[in-house]
């Protein structure tokens, strides 16, 4: 019985090579939508190695390609996504403090999810809003003119 689930059951990662004819050279495009289709947006160990199986390719093949682009998560991320800014201009008008702000609300670090997987915090380098810094992306929204203390009501609108 094991094995007539097995055979009838289909992985995200048989479903997505199939979309790119079983293709190798489409590996990238395939991770980003098992990707895309994941809750936690990440990229499971099982899901790799089927991938690399499916496509007949070395699974370290897969993990080379998923380890080398920073947009590949190989571990679970939040319900929402925290991009905070840390850029020039940003951090000139206190990004350094609105960070703190947010890992001591969440409590966590930069990089870090909370226990929960309600939220992800990282840190980038620039969003192009200079002009609004410090600012914040959470979930496509851009949030600017950031102060600590504006932190918590911030994320009461997640929560």
């Amino acid at each position: 019985m094991g094995a007539m689930m097995s055979a009838e059951t289909t992985t995200v990662s048989q479903e997505v090579a199939a979309l790119y004819d079983h293709d190798p050279a489409h590996l990238i495009a395939m991770l980003q939508e098992i990707q895309k289709r994941n809750r936690n947006r990440y990229l499971p160990r099982p899901e790799l190695e089927s991938l690399a199986a499916v496509l007949q390719i070395p699974v370290t093949r897969v993990f080379r390609i998923a380890t080398f682009f920073k947009a590949f998560n190989l571990e679970p991320k939040g319900e929402h996504m925290i991009s905070l800014c840390l850029g020039t201009a940003c951090h000139v008008r206190g990004a350094a403090r609105v960070l703190e702000a947010f890992a001591g609300e969440l409590k966590i670090s930069g990089g870090g999810t909370t226990a929960d997987l309600k939220f992800s915090l990282e840190t980038v380098n620039c969003v192009g809003a200079c002009a609004l810094g410090p600012v914040a992306v959470i979930d496509d929204a851009y949030y600017g003119e950031l102060e600590p203390e504006k932190v918590p009501e911030l994320l009461k609108q997640f929560r």
